[in-house]
């Protein structure tokens, strides 16, 4: 598809709200989140309704009216994975200015490429096998983060359960050794029984320093 007929595309949108950023380094924070239906992975912890059978399609002209009416100075994409809709992304970023935070799985590096510019904040969730059943794409991960590091903030989110490997450990900090960015290590909810994070935790900051514990917080909070 060319850029010119690019423009003229639509995307579907399950829901956009304001709330409180629940997760990562900027928890806590009021932001407008625009949820994208559907996703290149299938995750089996996934509990978000991206389901296109609930979404409404809209232009970007429609979208943007929408966010204009919302308060919220920092602009969530999120899904399912936004990134399927990149091209629809970068014409929004040029139609509404806002501070945009993009919320994505890390394995569309060449889709990133064409919006990174317009991308203040990029919050790269590696999935790991242990966690989601989906296998390990550690190498894609990598090339991602390589372009994700060119926003203003870029940090990779890591949700675990009690069955994480050594080896996966060691490949997360890799990646963030590599382009010297934090992470926020998320342990999967409900916790298990038996289940202590902060062993995980202690693992990855016995070899790597930047690295914080922080749960999802909306979920304590029973908040979207």
């Amino acid at each position: 598809m060319s850029e010119k007929n690019s423009l003229n595309n639509k995307a579907h949108i399950v829901e956009i709200f304001n709330s409180i950023q629940g997760e990562g380094l900027f928890v806590g924070e009021m932001q407008t989140f625009v949820r994208f239906s559907g996703c290149n992975l299938n995750c089996a912890y996934c509990d978000t309704n991206h389901n296109k059978e609930t979404s409404k399609e809209m232009t970007v002209k429609e979208l943007a009216n929408k966010l204009k009416e919302k308060t919220a100075k920092i602009v969530s994409l999120t899904g399912g994975e936004p990134l399927l809709n990149y091209q629809f992304i970068k014409e929004l970023c040029t139609k509404y200015k806002a501070n945009y935070y993009l919320e994505t799985n890390g394995t569309l590096s060449e889709k990133l490429q064409n919006v990174i510019e317009s991308i203040d904040t990029v919050a790269m969730d590696i999935k790991l096998e242990s966690a989601t059943g989906e296998k390990n794409r550690f190498e894609e991960n990598q090339k991602f983060a390589q372009i994700a590091n060119k926003a203003k903030t870029f940090f990779i989110k890591i949700v675990f359960d009690k069955n994480i490997t050594e080896d996966e450990i060691e490949n997360c900090i890799k990646i963030a050794k590599n382009n010297k960015t934090q992470i926020i290590l998320q342990p999967k909810m409900p916790l298990e029984q038996g289940f202590e994070p902060d062993v995980v935790f202690n693992k990855f900051y016995e070899k790597y320093e930047f690295v914080r514990l922080i749960p999802q917080t909306h979920k304590f909070l029973n908040i979207r």
